[in-house]
């Protein structure tokens, strides 16, 4: 089994980027609650809306807006684990994912394109190029646990997810992240991990497979998005999840405005998640941005992503909640 570094020693010399205090992590939270309970969360899918109903939530089945008391998200927060077991194939490529200070290293997903090394030149990946990138990944000490790196365009777009997941499997030891797309596909990859770990049972003991889900910007859940949570969450694979609103488009401008959207949109996730199943694992994961007003583009490489990143990883802090960020 692998543990990851650690960040946050006050006794070591170094530097660290604490944009909010505690009181501005409880403000955040505070109005987090307001927009939960108040606006609300469109959710689009009839099953989803009947967990909602369920754990105590008030459902608008004609405008498909589910608003969610301040009890329910705060008992989800405490029933999602602070930390759990991201199984490898291979057990001694077991990591613990845990909250707070532990640092963890994963490849990031997914490419679009890949240069040949023999030709030099660029063309769209395919499920070869899957494998190939996946064992490279691998065999990367610096790689606690694996995000499926590329895409197998060469099959058709509606199985593609599932030719990922093959491909993935196949070709690592470690833990891998995967993406679904739907409800359909997750049922079906946790099925292929489930053959890997030699039984669905000995699956849900030792998760060789995390599902990948993004909420939509701004305080929208789709059927794709709730389906996945929902057969995660049943077939036992952690969920992570990563949100990607836009600060000045789908979210306020500010920082902190814009980590009251996101935080929504994944605390609504993790209620869904936590009322399917009670104490699934989540991961509280990020990919949001600014906007560029004149351009009207959403530049990766600009320095608010560094800001947004550490504020995600403060606010699971605040939550005890593992916590995944993008780099750039």
């Amino acid at each position: 089994m692998k543990e990851g570094m650690r960040a946050g020693f006050r006794a070591l010399e170094g530097m660290s980027l604490n944009l909010f205090s505690d009181d501005e992590l409880y403000e955040i939270h505070q109005a987090t609650l307001v927009v939960l309970s108040e606006t609300g969360i469109r959710v689009l899918a009839e099953d989803a809306q009947e967990y909602f109903d369920g754990g105590g939530c008030t459902v608008d089945r004609k405008n498909s807006i589910v608003k969610i008391p301040a009890h329910v998200v705060e008992d989800a927060i405490r029933s999602a684990p602070s930390n759990f077991l991201m199984a490898g194939i291979d057990p001694e490529e077991d990591f613990w994912l845990k909250a707070g200070s532990t640092i963890a290293f994963t490849n990031f997903g997914e490419g679009i394109q890949l240069i040949d090394p023999v030709t030099k030149k660029p063309h769209t990946t395919t499920k070869k190029d899957v494998a190939n990138v996946t064992r490279m990944c691998t065999a990367m000490d610096q790689v606690d646990f694996l995000e499926r790196p590329v895409g197998a365009n060469d099959v058709p777009g509606q199985v593609q997810q599932i030719h990922n997941a093959e491909a993935v499997f196949n070709n690592t030891t470690k833990h891998s992240i995967i993406g679904s797309g739907d409800a359909y596909k997750t049922k079906k990859i946790i099925e292929l991990a489930s053959a890997v770990c030699g039984g669905h049972d000995k699956f849900r003991e030792r998760p060789i497979y995390s599902a990948n889900l993004c909420p939509n910007s701004p305080l929208i859940l789709n059927p794709d998005v709730t389906g996945i949570i929902i057969e995660a969450a049943k077939g036992g694979a952690p969920c992570s999840l990563v949100d990607m609103c836009m600060a000045g488009a789908t979210a306020p401008v500010t920082l902190a405005g814009a980590m009251v959207i996101q935080n929504a949109e994944l605390l609504s996730a993790i209620v869904l998640a936590q009322l399917v199943h009670r104490g699934h694992p989540c991961i509280y994961g990020t990919s949001s941005l600014s906007f560029d007003l004149r351009t009207t583009t959403s530049p990766v490489g600009a320095p608010q992503l560094a800001l947004v990143s550490a504020a995600t990883a403060k606010i699971a802090q605040f939550y005890q909640l593992p916590s995944w960020a993008a780099g750039a």
